[in-house]
């Protein structure tokens, strides 16, 4: 078998939409357009101007968004920049209000988002675009397509994301390939959403699924939630395991996998249950390096958090927009971490 480096095509490009997000839908189109009448916020075109920043985080406390935030924050302290935060806490309906208020308020030149439920928010970042406002999307997709990282609104300075179908893809590559190495046929396989109904998981999920169908033995015969939390991940995989004793392999985010793991340790089932996972966490690395995980599809989110921030610095002094931007894009094989080059990867954040 050909290694994955030569069986994936590097593609353009988690995380990490939220248990939230499963009913923002119907909560934010009753919200409206804000009626905000204040005047732009100040253009900022050239190096003597002040750069006032908003940075609207989906959750300060998620491990996964804290050291996004702070290589965003080192960046801006770089650059003379301002940068105040607000912090939505998980709440679609608060991020929307934030968003509302920041560009109601005059007071930002540019702003950085990280959205909860990104279909919700392009009325309102269009409205900001229109007053002036530099705008750089970070991390989640804003806009309907999730199979991809263009920009989806006109005059976004830049996109700096994670395409939700590649990660599905690059996961579903891994699970057949780790099935077909272990001669496993059938190769009975648990799958572990974060949040089912959100539209992350629904993007992943479904390239996942064109991803297996390469191999008719694979397949899925169970599956759950972790809602990004290793003790979610820990009663979702006993519960699989319970109902499955046969099962072969786990797939799902680091997070989750992390409970996984301790779930198939509990169950005495080390070694004869292959991990898959995506996130490239400390935990994630780590399980890969001693061979308890087969395998991993990263992610950066410092390094989201600094290129964000550096695109947003470069649309106030140059007025120059960067497009999409691929946070994994210099990683060795696209960002697919296998035991052969785990010691090329470092960990963006804890899992």
């Amino acid at each position: 078998m050909q290694p994955i480096s030569a069986r994936l095509r590097r593609i353009s490009r988690r995380k990490a939409a939220l248990a939230a997000a499963t009913v923002a839908g119907l909560a934010l189109t009753a919200c409206g357009s804000s009626t905000s009448s204040s005047s732009a916020a100040p253009a900022a075109s050239s190096s003597s101007k002040a750069l006032n920043i908003a940075y609207l985080s989906f959750a300060v406390e998620n491990s996964y968004d804290a050291p996004m935030l702070a290589a965003a924050q080192a960046v801006a302290s770089d650059n003379h920049a301002t940068m105040k935060v607000f912090d939505a806490n998980n709440n679609p309906q608060t991020q929307y209000a934030q968003l509302q208020d920041v560009i109601s308020s005059g007071l930002y030149n540019g702003i950085i988002l990280q959205p909860i439920f990104g279909t919700g928010l392009t009325g309102l970042v269009t409205e900001a675009i229109s007053k002036g406002i530099k705008v750089v999307n970070m991390d989640q997709i804003l806009g309907p397509n999730l199979a991809t990282d263009a920009p989806q609104v006109p005059g976004l300075s830049a996109n700096v994301t994670f395409v939700p179908t590649e990660i599905g893809t690059k996961l579903g590559t891994l699970v057949v390939q780790a099935c077909q190495a272990k001669n496993l046929n059938p190769c009975k396989v648990g799958y572990l959403y974060d949040i089912k109904a959100s539209a992350l998981d629904v993007a992943i999920y479904g390239a996942f699924g064109k991803a297996i169908a390469a191999d008719p033995g694979v397949k899925i015969v169970a599956q759950g939630q972790s809602f990004f939390s290793p003790t979610t991940g820990l009663t979702a995989v006993q519960d699989m395991l319970t109902a499955n004793p046969g099962l072969n392999l786990i797939v799902g985010s680091d997070q989750g996998i992390e409970g996984g793991a301790q779930a198939v340790q509990a169950a005495h089932r080390t070694g004869k249950v292959i991990l898959v996972g995506y996130g490239a966490s400390a935990a994630a690395l780590a399980g890969v390096a001693s061979g308890a995980w087969y395998a991993d599809v990263a992610q950066a989110p410092a390094s989201e958090g600094r290129l964000a921030v550096q695109a947003l610095v470069a649309a106030l002094r140059t007025g120059k927009s960067s497009g999409g931007i691929d946070p994994v894009a210099q990683l060795p094989d696209g960002g697919v971490v296998t035991k052969a080059n785990v010691s090329q990867f470092t960990a963006e954040w804890p899992g």
